[in-house]
């Protein structure tokens, strides 16, 4: 799917439009809030109490632990990242164009590995969820505002209208020639 940035098309530069819209939203502001909230959140407990929890771990478990804790802390820095860039654009510190420039893009979230949960601290888990909820969802605002979407597919009931209207307006008026496929 080509970015809507390097379109040409006049019809598709609506895309401006709807970042400025998105970024100046309340829906945007709420975002932001609980983003960066997460990141504090994500901050306090590995710098805090996740670190005891760690320690509590054997090695091999600690392993598992810090990949999880890494994941998390790059999963919620690229959101907050992504949603410091919209805010600049809302405050017009940047423009739409720059935004939508690849190096402030988001990726698509991974699958996540496995990972055994009943062992591993509650603590830690349930940040592993919330930031991977929050990944997806700044995951799917940038695909929608910085991608074109899809050309619309013909809708084969509309197709069969325009062919029963065909007929009547020619006259002969033929059942089994509107039914028939192209």
């Amino acid at each position: 799917m080509r970015d809507a940035i390097h379109s040409t098309d006049p019809a598709r530069e609506d895309w401006k439009r709807r970042v400025v819209e998105f970024a100046s939203s309340e829906m945007f502001d709420r975002l932001f809030k609980e983003g960066m909230a997460l990141v504090e959140e994500a901050a306090t407990y590995l710098d805090g109490p996740g670190r005891t929890d760690s320690r509590k771990l054997n090695r091999e478990l600690a392993l598992v632990y810090a990949a999880e804790s890494m994941e998390v802390t790059t999963r919620l820095m690229q959101a907050a990242s992504w949603l410091v860039v919209q805010r600049a654009v809302r405050e017009k510190d940047m423009g739409v164009e720059e935004a939508g420039d690849e190096k402030y893009r988001i990726a698509r979230p991974g699958e996540p590995h496995p990972c055994d949960r009943a062992v591993m601290p509650a603590p830690l888990m349930i940040l592993v969820d919330r930031s991977r909820a929050l990944y997806e969802r700044v995951s799917r605002f940038d695909a929608a505002l910085y991608s074109e979407s899809p050309q619309p597919t013909e809708n084969p009931v509309m197709r069969q209208i325009d062919r029963l209207r065909a007929a009547a307006e020619g006259g002969a008026f033929d059942p089994l020639a509107v039914w028939r496929r192209d």
